[in-house]
């Protein structure tokens, strides 16, 4: 006798009900707990100089460990960030950052290079309670509300993770790199003890074990023709992003002999996409997300398009329509990805965790194959063979989304 599969989502009884109203001081220490956690990715990269003469190490060696923490970090996503529709996401999130505080200390102690290695990699699992918090704060918001909370609390990540590099720059500089580390562990101990006993209990949405619960992913993916299309179409976006960011240095340096402190200077231009991230919420309530998708697909496309057309120009005016391209398409894809998962997150909201997992995933996937291809695109075809790409993949989204 055959046994029917269970379905994506078992409700069990009493579910969570959205407050009429969310706090601001609730806002914020979501703001700030995404923020923090996202952060910790990045503490290592301007940091590896310090770690090879400090382990004795060679730089390759050590180089490993910002991209152990990236794909620790995509394993969490994928086998740990569906746990929120399983357990109260309060607990989940107090748990992980306890956890989190651990590996950053097992990273201040690290003896040598290959018990980094480990530390790393783990840290970037647990550093996935950022993505715990956003589908919280969808949770708890009311749906008139849900957009702009959604829109404040990505703020917050996106700005922990352009300032992390200089916090944890300018710590190490004066005190060392394992100072970022020890010191990167109690705020986020004391981020996870604060949010375990500020935020309200979120009951679980579903029943389903461990197994289940990942085996619903390929479910939820055949259920919902929205939520491929918009994977498919922030993937697309993510490919232009990643494409631009991993060939900024090299094409500054060499066409127009600036070095990585200038390369690093473009990111303060994120600061924009992250302020845009509130306004998106907003226009995705009022407009719905769908719409705003569109308005971000449209900007990142024409900024390409701009950067393409822009290479007839002298040097330095291409100089000056590079920042102010950088600028317009980050703040088009912050728009596009606040209004994704906006969108997302009203499809099934027993399933916000698992949905914000399949999403983010098809994130990843895309700035992997962004990054392969601007490198072969900058050797075949210069930068404006990059321009070209970035345009290229950001119309596709924008085609996408007409799709519905």
């Amino acid at each position: 006798m055959s046994v029917s599969s269970p379905p994506a989502s078992a409700v069990p009884s009493a579910p969570f009900v959205a407050s009429p109203a969310l706090a601001p001081s609730l806002v914020f220490l979501l703001a700030t707990g995404a923020g923090l956690g996202a952060a910790t990715l990045y503490f290592s990269q301007p940091l590896l100089g310090l770690m090879a003469a400090g382990l004795g190490s060679t730089p390759t060696a050590v180089g490993a460990v910002p991209t152990l923490t990236q794909l620790g970090y995509a394993l969490g996503i994928l086998l740990l960030a569906p746990l929120g529709d399983r357990w109260d996401r309060r607990l989940l999130i107090g748990a992980k950052a306890v956890g989190l505080a651990a590996a950053l200390a097992w990273c201040a102690l690290a003896p040598g290079v290959h018990a980094l290695w480990a530390a790393a990699l783990v840290a970037g699992v647990l550093a996935t309670l950022a993505q715990d918090i956003v589908p919280a704060a969808a949770t708890l918001a009311p749906d008139a509300q849900r957009g702009r909370v959604v829109g404040q609390v990505m703020t917050g990540l996106l700005l922990g993770i352009l300032l992390s590099r200089v916090f944890s720059g300018l710590l190490g500089q004066w005190a060392g790199w394992r100072a970022v580390y020890g010191v990167g562990a109690l705020l986020v101990l004391g981020i996870g003890l604060v949010c375990a006993r500020g935020l309200p209990r979120m009951a679980p949405v579903t029943s389903l074990g461990y197994g289940a619960l990942l085996a619903s992913l390929g479910s939820l993916w055949r259920a919902h023709r929205a939520l491929r299309l918009a994977v498919g179409a922030q993937g697309l976006l993510s490919i232009a992003f990643s494409a631009f960011w991993s060939t900024l240095a090299i094409v500054l340096q060499q066409r127009f002999g600036l070095g990585s402190a200038v390369a690093g200077a473009f990111g303060l231009a994120g600061v924009v996409g992250a302020l845009g991230a509130p306004w998106a919420g907003r226009w995705s309530d009022q407009y719905g997300p769908l719409r705003v998708v569109r308005w971000g697909a449209a900007i990142v496309a024409g900024s390409f398009a701009l950067l393409a057309a822009g290479e007839m120009l002298p040097a330095a005016w291409q100089l000056a329509l590079m920042v102010a391209v950088t600028i317009a398409f980050d703040f088009g894809v912050q728009v596009a990805l606040v209004g994704h998962q906006t969108l997302v997150y009203r499809l099934e909201p027993a399933a916000r965790s698992r949905l914000n997992a399949l999403l983010l995933t098809g994130m990843f996937i895309g700035m992997a194959v962004g990054s392969a291809l601007g490198s072969q695109a900058l050797l075949h075809g210069g930068w404006l063979g990059v321009a070209g790409l970035c345009a290229a993949a950001s119309a596709g989204a924008w085609a996408l989304r007409q799709r519905g």
